[in-house]
């Protein structure tokens, strides 16, 4: 599990759940259900760090909570 911090809300227009890690620009995953969203945003996650690496692009840090509801 990582230490990203996760957004997962309800898309109407493609009537699935969205998974958003803000830290890691473009990483995103969706699914059916919540739980489906957010464990395919961790294999996204660690796919997106991988990548990165590979690439010589930097991996931010995980910083925690970023927005306050």
């Amino acid at each position: 599990m990582s230490k990203y911090e996760i957004i997962v809300y309800w898309s109407e227009e493609d009537k699935v759940f969205i998974a958003e890690v803000p830290e890691l620009p473009g990483c995103a995953a969706d699914g059916a259900t919540y739980q489906e969203a957010l464990t395919n945003v961790e294999v996204i996650i660690q796919e997106w760090i991988e990548t990165a690496k590979e690439l010589g692009r930097p991996i931010p840090e995980p910083k925690g909570r970023l927005v306050f509801a």
